[in-house]
C-alpha cells in the first residue's frame, strides 16, 4: 500500500459514504411530504414515526462523511468548510433542526406545538436536500477560492486558503448546473421516500397515495438528473497533468473518465438501471413493494461512481474556477502517508459497523408499520 494507493482508497471510501448518505436522504424526502402525502393527524403520526426510526442513520452518515473528509483530505476541509461556510452552516442548521424536531415534538411541556416541529422537519427535507446537492455540484463546476501553501510561513496571517467573494459559498446558487443537481437530489429523496413508504407502511391509503406521489416525484427527478449528467458530460472538466501537476480544462473530461475507467462506467450504468427499475416496477405493479431496495442500491452505486470521477483519473475533485492551479486533487490535499495508513487499519472495522446497521434495521422492520404500533412502542415521536 503506497501513498498513491492510500489516497485513492480513502477517496473511494468517502465516495461510498456519500452514496450511502444519498440513499438515506429518503428520510428528508419523507419529511418534505408530511403536509401533502398525509391528510390527517393519524397519517402524519404514522409518517413521522416511520421516518423517526431512521433519521439517526442519515445524521450519523453525514457526520461520518465530514469526519472522513477532515481526516483524509484536511486541505479540502479547511478550504471548503472554512471558506464556503454559509452553505455548510445552512446545511448543518437544517440537520440540527431535524434532530431537535424528532426529539422534542412529543415531549411534555412542548409550548410550540407539534406542528411547529413538523414544519422544521419540512424545512430540513426541502432545504437540506437541495443545498447538499448544490454543494456537491461544485465538485464539477468549481468554486471561487485560491490556495497558497507558502502563506504558512506568514506569521501575521498564516491562511492557506482564501475565498474570493463575501457570499462564502452561496455564490454557487448563481450557477444553473448546481441548481440541476440540487433539484435532482431533492426529488430523488422524495422518490426514495415514496418507495420506502410503499415497502414499510401497512396503511393502504398511505401506500396507494405514495404510488401516486412516486410518479409525481420520479419524473422531475429523472429530468433534472439527466439534465445535470448530460450537461456535465458535454462540458469541460478540470484535468491534472500527471507529470507536471498543472491543471487545465479538458473537453468532456468527466465522460472521458467513465470511458477510460470502464469498471466505473459499467457500475454507473448498473446503478442508473437499478434506480429506474425500482421506480418503474413499483409504478407498473400495484402489488410490488421491493422497489426501495433496487433504487436504494442503485442510488449508492450511481452517486459513488459520480463522485469517483471527480477525483480519479487525474482529475481535480474540488476545482477552483478563480485560479485553476489552486484546485484540489487527491494528491495535493491529502493527509500524510502515516495518517492514511493508520486510518486504513481502523477502516477495517467499517464492515462490522455496516453489519450492525443492517442488523438494527432488520430488528426494527420485522413487520409493516401501522398506527397501532404507536401504542406498543415505548418511544413515540
Amino acid at each position: 500500500m503506497d501513498y498513491s494507493f492510500l489516497q485513492h482508497y480513502w477517496w473511494f471510501l468517502i465516495c461510498l459514504i456519500g452514496g450511502i448518505f444519498a440513499f438515506l436522504l429518503f428520510v428528508q424526502g419523507g419529511q418534505s411530504m408530511l403536509f401533502s402525502l398525509a391528510k390527517d393527524e393519524k397519517e402524519r403520526m404514522i409518517l413521522v414515526n416511520a421516518l423517526g426510526r431512521k433519521w439517526e442513520y442519515t445524521f450519523t452518515t453525514l457526520v461520518t462523511f465530514g469526519g472522513a473528509l477532515f481526516a483524509s483530505f484536511p486541505l479540502f476541509y479547511s478550504t471548503s468548510f472554512g471558506g464556503a461556510y454559509w452553505v455548510w452552516m445552512a446545511i448543518l442548521f437544517c440537520f440540527v433542526l431535524q434532530a431537535v424536531s424528532f426529539e422534542f415534538q412529543s415531549k411534555p411541556g412542548n409550548v410550540y406545538g407539534r406542528n411547529t416541529y413538523r414544519w422544521f422537519l419540512f424545512i430540513n427535507g426541502l432545504l437540506g436536500t437541495f443545498l447538499v446537492g448544490a454543494a456537491l455540484a461544485t465538485f464539477f463546476t468549481g468554486s471561487d477560492f485560491t490556495v497558497n501553501k507558502e502563506n504558512m510561513t506568514d506569521i501575521i496571517n498564516p491562511v492557506i486558503s482564501r475565498w474570493g467573494t463575501e457570499w462564502h459559498g452561496l455564490e454557487a446558487l448563481a450557477n444553473p448546473r448546481n441548481w440541476m443537481l440540487g433539484l435532482a437530489v431533492f426529488f430523488l429523496a422524495r422518490t426514495l421516500a415514496c418507495l420506502f413508504f410503499i415497502n414499510r407502511l401497512a396503511d393502504q391509503n398511505l401506500v396507494e397515495r405514495s404510488r401516486k406521489f412516486l410518479l409525481y416525484n420520479s419524473v422531475p427527478f429523472v429530468v433534472f438528473f439527466l439534465a445535470f449528467v448530460i450537461w456535465t458530460f458535454i462540458a469541460d472538466g478540470f484535468a491534472v497533468n500527471p507529470d507536471t501537476k498543472v491543471v487545465t480544462m479538458e473537453a468532456h473530461k468527466y465522460f472521458n473518465n467513465l470511458v477510460e475507467m470502464p469498471i466505473v462506467g459499467v457500475v454507473f450504468l448498473v446503478g442508473v438501471v437499478l434506480v429506474l427499475f425500482g421506480i418503474g416496477k413499483s409504478l407498473l405493479s400495484k402489488d410490488y413493494s421491493k422497489g426501495v431496495w433496487f433504487s436504494g442500491i442503485g442510488t449508492v452505486l450511481t452517486v459513488c461512481m459520480l463522485l469517483l470521477i471527480t477525483g480519479y483519473n487525474n482529475t481535480a475533485y474540488y476545482p477552483s474556477a478563480t485560479d485553476l492551479q489552486s484546485s484540489l486533487t487527491i494528491q495535493n490535499s491529502s493527509s500524510s502517508e502515516f495518517t492514511l495508513t493508520v486510518m486504513s487499519v481502523v477502516s477495517i472495522l467499517v464492515p462490522f459497523v455496516l453489519a450492525y446497521i443492517i442488523y438494527a434495521w432488520n430488528s426494527l422492520e420485522k413487520k409493516r408499520f401501522d398506527a397501532k404500533d404507536l401504542k406498543d412502542d415505548g418511544h413515540v415521536y
